[in-house]
């Protein structure tokens, strides 16, 4: 059911004293609260719940605590515990009184981000670009593009194909089978051959071992399927089917099973020299050329071509700012293009023969500042939960990449306005000691 309207009057408490009184009114997260438009989201969401059942959880709660749990680089857990220890927490989250209780259960969050899905995130996303006004509608952005890697080992063919049997001996317990033979200790010797045996003279003993492994994988994927009845087999049948290519791939495979529990995730290779691989999905980011906002991010289900992420980034920053940029400026990676739709693509290379100096400085220039992306990339993945991602599935890549983006545009616009007071108090302190200089003198 909807939750109830927080606009409502609100009756006063004859104990307690209300939060906000008690608190600095200047602090960031007070002065954000202000300025974040909490009734559109309560509109905005309410298509999400049903019209009758047990009234849910305040949305600015929900939206508070998915920010603050972005802005802090926190978990579900750990964010819900420290709401219960902060009250400028609490208050940015629309809390009257200081609560001693945490507000709900960290599952919660979970469920939210399942409501309201890309499409509600993508709203989040708007509001924190608004935040910066005519800041964000520069005709100039910079465009690039990184890996957002999941929450996975590095994987192995012989790692997933002892997971497939640990799946079969799972799921014969779950359905109640009866298998012919488990290869539990024969597959603990295995091991022991496969890890141990490093040297030369062992690497025909190890081939015979791993190949051991894949003959046991696929010998209780036959007998479990063979087991199951028919009803439960269809049930299964998307679940078995993962096991079987993660058993049967090789080496050089395309379009390859990495991680049972997200078959999703691609391998990706950017060029680094530190890491060869990266194990996620590709997501395009765009940011304004002087002011570094981030106005449009987008997350991938495939490997695509650098150049082609542009047709699908673009029309995301004209939903979240209102109006589509003139020039990106782009690395290499997307050679090949020279204009998508009304925005010119531009690209380092040399100049012209006949160009001024003047059009050489510029050129310079302009490329010179595409490069400040990369550390705002760096900003998200190491401060703002993009580094690696602990949501479920493709939605759960566009989900934390927009929350990261959010969160990103809401930090600068807190540095932003603590530098104004900071800069505000030093011109009150030059003013004051201006006066007591001329009333001794």
């Amino acid at each position: 059911m909807k939750p109830k309207p927080s606009s409502r009057q609100k009756q006063c408490h004859l104990l307690y004293q209300d939060l906000l009184k008690q608190l600095n009114p200047k602090h960031p997260l007070l002065v954000l609260a202000q300025k974040f438009p909490w009734d559109l989201f309560e509109e905005e969401f309410a298509k999400f719940y049903a019209s009758v059942g047990r009234p849910g959880l305040p949305v600015r709660l929900m939206v508070g605590l998915l920010l603050l749990k972005q802005l802090e680089n926190l978990s579900d857990e750990r964010v819900v515990e420290a709401w219960v220890q902060n009250p400028y927490y609490q208050a940015f989250c629309g809390v009257e009184y200081f609560q001693w209780n945490q507000p709900c259960a960290s599952s919660e969050l979970v469920h939210f981000r399942k409501r309201i899905g890309e499409e509600g995130m993508e709203k989040i996303f708007k509001a924190s670009v608004a935040l910066h006004g005519k800041a964000a509608l520069e005709r100039e952005v910079v465009i690039d593009t990184t890996v957002q890697e999941k929450n996975i080992t590095f994987p192995t063919d012989t790692k997933l194909r002892v997971k497939v049997i640990s799946r079969c001996w799972k799921l014969a317990a779950e359905e109640g089978l009866s298998l012919r033979r488990s290869y539990r200790r024969e597959l603990k010797k295995t091991l022991r051959t496969i890890r141990f045996s490093k040297s030369q003279k062992d690497k025909k003993q190890v081939a015979a071992a791993i190949r051991r492994v894949k003959t046991m994988a696929n010998a209780l994927l036959r007998d479990v399927m063979r087991k199951l009845s028919e009803s439960r087999l269809t049930a299964r049948h998307e679940e078995l089917a993962i096991y079987r290519r993660a058993v049967n791939q090789e080496r050089h495979d395309k379009n390859k099973i990495y991680s049972l529990h997200e078959p999703g995730v691609l391998c990706i290779a950017k060029g680094k020299e530190h890491k060869k691989y990266e194990f996620g999905a590709k997501a395009a980011i765009a940011m304004t050329k002087t002011n570094c906002i981030i106005v449009g991010v987008k997350s991938f289900s495939s490997n695509e071509y650098d150049g082609d992420t542009l047709n699908e980034v673009l029309p995301q920053i004209e939903k979240a700012r209102g109006n589509v940029p003139e020039t990106a400026y782009c690395d290499r990676g997307f050679r090949g293009r020279k204009r998508v739709g009304k925005t010119a693509i531009v690209l380092p290379e040399a100049s012209h023969p006949n160009a001024s100096q003047y059009e050489k400085r510029k050129a310079r220039k302009n490329f010179g500042r595409r490069n400040a992306i990369e550390p705002v990339i760096g900003h998200l993945k190491n401060g703002f939960r993009l580094a690696r991602n602990y949501l479920k599935g493709t939605i759960g890549d566009s989900i934390n990449l927009l929350l990261a983006a959010a969160a990103f545009n809401i930090k600068k616009w807190l540095n932003a306005l603590a530098q104004g007071l900071l800069f505000a108090l030093l011109l009150l302190c030059a003013s004051y000691h201006q006066k007591e200089c001329r009333a001794f003198s």
